[in-house]
């Protein structure tokens, strides 16, 4: 019974830390055949929740088509090793940041195993070969910065955890589905940021998806994001579900999908998905980029604990320049501690603020939104009790 070694999907984060330091969680590949000429992957469904608990929940739907005959199938999930996190090294291959790995074929659960093994590189994905963790151990010079393992003769530098299982694929069609949970990016510039590795995709044995959807779903709150849709060749992002808006623009020498939701799904379609990049959806909430048709740098996020640092256009908001300093605090301040209200779609019956909300291209008015403070977060009151309002509701 032949076997062939392949990479089941994962989501690759990198998390950039309070400071400047890079912190990464979990890092990997797509869903990937070493070397396959027999199974295609005729369609895949890729559908990212994201909460505000820190984590985000990947589910993804695949149906294959196997064209000969009944094969075993070795699959295996890989996530490169936690950066500048402080979770020792695990010698049983098990990712402290990701929880709730489920695999199932043809509605059939799965069980998997857990290894320390070699990771993949542009040039060689892994094989899924276990390390004996009786041979190796990590080297005298491994820290958060990176860990490395020798042998006391040869050192792996690339080194990676593994779920992995066995699967049948019988002759015509079969669905994988699998799902899991994982802590996602923070950091000074953005509140979240989620790489996404699908040009692995390619090497199947129709070197593409035929049918490929994206669905990204602010669950419960409200995301402000962007992404490079020249991965998906520009094509469309429609709000499906919810509240949300969808605009395109050009930053930084690159053309983006710019969304903005609240309850809300976004989804893209494309058709012979064969993609030559990579995906990364980075929040769009602490990102300063100034061309005019972009608006990133503005957006409140609820589960971020800092402050926004946008200068604001107190004269086309209030009709005038502050006359002070102090003014300016105050105005600001006042801005700041109605943000949680604007991010829910309060309708403000002061004037100014209703100017100044209606100005940010985020924002979207709901007449039907009923004052509460139940789903408010930790830096929902942050904002509002350490900024100073001592009211129960937006400030008017």
């Amino acid at each position: 019974m032949k076997k062939l070694f392949l990479t089941l999907a994962l989501v690759a984060l990198a998390c950039v830390g309070r400071a400047n330091d890079g912190v990464y969680y979990v890092s990997g590949t797509n869903l990937v055949p070493v070397q396959e000429n027999q199974i295609s992957i005729t369609k895949e469904v890729l559908t990212i929740d994201i909460g505000d608990d820190g984590c985000a929940h990947v589910d993804v739907y695949y149906e294959l088509l196997n064209k000969g005959k009944a094969r075993t199938v070795t699959m295996g999930f890989e996530a490169n090793l936690p950066y500048m996190t402080g979770d020792d090294f695990s010698p049983r291959g098990i990712h402290p940041s990701i929880k709730d790995f489920t695999v199932t074929l043809n509605g059939n659960q799965l069980g998997y195993k857990n290894a320390v093994i070699i990771g993949s590189t542009d040039e060689q994905p892994s094989n899924f070969s276990p390390l004996d963790m009786r041979k190796w151990h990590i080297t005298d010079d491994s820290d958060e910065m990176s860990t490395s393992l020798t042998n006391g003769r040869d050192t792996i530098s690339n080194v990676a955890y593994g779920y992995y299982f066995d699967a049948r694929f019988e002759p015509g069609k079969s669905v994988v589905h699998h799902t899991y949970t994982f802590i996602m990016s923070n950091g000074v510039y953005r509140s979240f940021e989620i790489p996404y590795w699908l040009t692995p995709c390619t090497r199947w044995a129709n070197h593409q998806v035929d049918d490929f959807t994206l669905r990204i779903r602010a669950v419960n709150t409200a995301k402000h994001f962007y992404l490079n849709d020249d991965v998906f060749s520009r094509q469309p992002f429609k709000v499906t579900e919810g509240r949300g808006k969808v605009r395109t623009g050009e930053a930084y020498d690159q053309h983006y999908a710019e969304v903005t939701l609240r309850n809300g799904t976004v989804e893209c379609h494309v058709t012979n998905f064969r993609p030559q990049e990579n995906m990364y959806v980075r929040s769009a909430d602490l990102v300063a980029m100034t061309d005019e048709n972009f608006d990133i740098g503005s957006f409140y996020d609820r589960a971020s604990s800092i402050y926004p640092t946008e200068n604001v256009d107190f004269k086309a908001c209030y009709g005038r320049e502050p006359r002070n300093e102090e003014e300016v605090r105050k105005l600001h301040k006042r801005i700041c501690r109605n943000l949680p209200y604007a991010n829910r779609g309060y309708v403000f019956n002061d004037r100014n603020l209703q100017r100044y909300f209606n100005s940010k291209w985020w924002y979207m008015p709901d007449p039907d939104w009923q004052m509460s403070t139940e789903d408010f977060q930790r830096t929902d009151r942050l904002f509002i009790d350490e900024l100073g309002n001592e009211e129960s509701g937006a400030e008017e």
